[in-house]
């Protein structure tokens, strides 16, 4: 792993997978909106029924080994895997509580698996950990309807006997870790956020930390779920995008986002400058959904080919004109055009505001060398960059096009 694996990495494989993956977002004979993992607390279960998923809960598709294999085969460079999410239930073998995965009739470590097999097979792997709501403990944020009322918890009292003793079980037992992924820190205390960020760093200095750990203490910034910036942002960033509309499994729920969507918003991302966090969701058997697998491994393909236009590439500068047929990504010395919507005879695509000269223009999945066109027009102080394309489209997903440059990356600026 090296100092800039975040940075180079751009695509990485979100899993949200627990007890509530058992439920696929269904209480009693109804669909429970707004998210499924969040099932617990939306359809106000009481804690006694809820726990009683752990006597059924047994996994058996579950196969670590293929869940990396496809996060890998798709263009995945990291993991983050929920151990803890907010209901409290930790999949994994923690000695801190009784409320683990251990206790059920799977009876093996999800974390520990995933882990050996991300070393293997060369995957970052990370960990997410609901650092302040856990609707199972009487002193975790959220549960009102078996216990007080949030004001009224003795928060810090969980915050030292379970979050502190789980977040060191899960970095001094399972190896380096890439990111601990912390969420939803509400109103907890600035001064406890400091406490978890050294206590972090304590175990595992390199261990990056996401925005969520709350008051811009985080090692990078973290978008809103499903959102992207407008313009690049110049900092380490990542924003987690979920293929359908929520992130634990739901039967009810197969509004997959296309290939086509997952590339232009990897794109997108990487051109700004940060990464994009995909998410999963594995039914209750542990195993992935059929439509989730298809179209990570269309984009994984795609990738196969034209990766190098979104690893370690670096964030673009701002450009005056929109791009109507595509994205822009930028390497060392190249700049890499994304056609998304192929144009009509005569087959051309034009960039307005590129001031630095292009020595050659070629397509990146085979060599194939492109006549290109560049002028400045006085009158209209702009310069203009087109490339002709081949008259039949070699690729149905982005045909990438790549431009070396003689000289730093530059675009005019109009005001």
């Amino acid at each position: 792993m090296s100092d800039n694996w975040f940075l180079e990495a751009k695509y990485g494989m979100f899993i949200h997978f627990g007890l509530y993956s058992l439920m696929g977002g269904v209480y009693k004979g109804e669909e429970i909106p707004y998210g499924a993992e969040w099932i617990m607390k939306n359809a106000q279960i009481p804690l006694d029924e809820y726990r009683q998923l752990m006597e059924r809960f047994d996994p058996g598709e579950f196969n670590a080994a293929d869940t990396v294999a496809l996060a890998r085969k798709s263009g995945m460079k990291y993991l983050v895997f929920t151990a803890k999410h907010h209901d409290g239930f930790s999949m994994y073998d923690t000695r801190v509580s009784d409320y683990n995965i251990m206790n059920t009739p799977f009876g093996r470590d999800i974390v520990k698996e995933l882990m050996e097999e991300c070393e293997r097979q060369g995957i970052v792997f990370c960990l997410y950990y609901s650092q302040m709501q856990d609707w199972e403990d009487e002193n975790g944020w959220g549960n009102e309807w078996d216990f007080r009322k949030n004001e009224e918890k003795d928060f810090r009292k969980y915050f030292n006997e379970k979050v502190k003793p789980q977040v060191k079980e899960l970095l001094t037992n399972y190896g380096k870790i890439g990111i601990i992924w912390f969420d939803t820190p509400y109103v907890m205390p600035i001064e406890l956020c400091r406490e978890l960020r050294d206590w972090v760093k304590k175990w595992q200095p390199e261990c990056l930390i996401n925005g969520r750990i709350g008051y811009g203490l985080g090692d990078y910034r973290q978008m809103s779920d499903n959102q992207m910036p407008v313009l690049t942002y110049h900092g380490p960033w990542e924003t987690p995008v979920t293929l359908n509309d929520t992130w634990g499994y739901s039967s009810e729920d197969e509004d997959w986002k296309s290939p086509e969507e997952v590339l232009e918003r990897l794109l997108d991302a990487a051109g700004k400058g940060g990464n994009l966090l995909l998410n999963v969701g594995p039914d209750g058997e542990g195993r992935i959904p059929p439509g989730s697998c298809e179209v990570l491994q269309r984009v994984g393909e795609w990738l196969e080919k034209n990766g190098e236009s979104i690893y370690g590439t670096l964030p673009m500068p701002d450009t005056t004109y929109q791009i109507r047929w595509g994205k822009l990504t930028a390497g060392q010395g190249r700049l890499y055009l994304h056609v998304l919507e192929y144009p009509r005879f005569p087959y051309e695509i034009l960039i307005v505001g590129l001031e630095t000269a292009v020595k050659r223009v070629f397509l990146l999945e085979n060599g194939r060398e492109l006549t290109f066109y560049q002028s400045y027009e006085p009158a209209r102080d702009e310069y203009r960059f087109r490339v002709l394309l081949p008259e039949e489209r070699s690729e149905d997903l982005a045909v990438t096009v790549c431009a070396e440059l003689d000289g730093e990356l530059k675009f005019q600026k109009l005001c």
